[in-house]
């Protein structure tokens, strides 16, 4: 399968070749356009209670689309993100990488889709009680609303809520001000996400709350 991310950074997306034989599952409503010799069939999400856990937790669509071949021929599908933005391709090789809501974009059908538990400081970030898992040995595609970073991480490290894409499994998150509680409330910042390693994660620029906040600002 050939694949590339094209019109990076702000309104990347996801073209693929499919030879026969081959599968890439993409994200609900992800596709933007495909040959006629594509082949699509709707899947659960992990299976259907994950799905299920992922729809009312964490914030996932029920249904994943596999995309195939039809009648052995090749095949083009372009796949998209749901906010404009950067898009990153991430391969595994036997190990896990955890995705937050909204950011799935595409993985390859050699990896597994998931439920994990992503815990009350998640929730009270606004990101749910669970997380989406892949794991396996693959290639996954994720997306986020501006460009997107990664950040190697040792020690503690503070990421603003909303801006946390993807992570490694050997990352720690917990929830807690970004100061004190006076300058935490009073700056703005609030509440944050304190990552800590050893692990990489992957960060968006920018974040959907930020700019509904702006919007509302001007609107009223």
């Amino acid at each position: 399968m050939k694949t590339e991310i094209r019109h990076k950074p702000a309104f990347a997306t996801l073209h693929a070749q499919i030879e026969s034989g081959e599968t890439i599952i993409g994200e609900s409503d992800a596709m933007a356009s495909m040959t006629a010799t594509t082949s699509i069939r709707a899947r659960w999400n992990g299976g259907f209670l994950m799905a299920v856990l992922l729809k009312f937790f964490g914030g996932e669509s029920l249904f994943v689309n596999w995309f195939t071949t039809r009648d052995g021929q090749p095949a083009d599908v372009v796949l998209t993100s749901g906010t404009p933005g950067d898009m990153v391709e991430i391969p595994l090789e036997n190990t896990e990488l955890f995705i937050q809501p909204g950011s799935f974009v595409a993985c390859t059908s050699t990896l597994t889709l998931g439920v994990g538990w992503a815990g009350f400081a998640s929730w009270i970030g606004g990101e749910g009680l669970f997380r989406l898992k892949v794991n396996g040995t693959g290639t996954v595609w994720v997306g986020a609303y501006g460009s997107i970073f990664e950040k190697q991480v040792q020690e503690e490290y503070v990421v603003d809520t909303s801006h946390l894409v993807a992570y490694e499994p050997t990352i720690r998150i917990r929830a807690g001000f970004a100061g004190g509680i006076f300058s935490s409330f009073f700056s703005g910042e609030g509440l944050v996400s304190r990552v800590s390693g050893p692990g990489k994660v992957y960060l968006q620029s920018r974040s959907m709350a930020g700019l509904a906040s702006w919007t509302n600002s001007h609107l009223f």
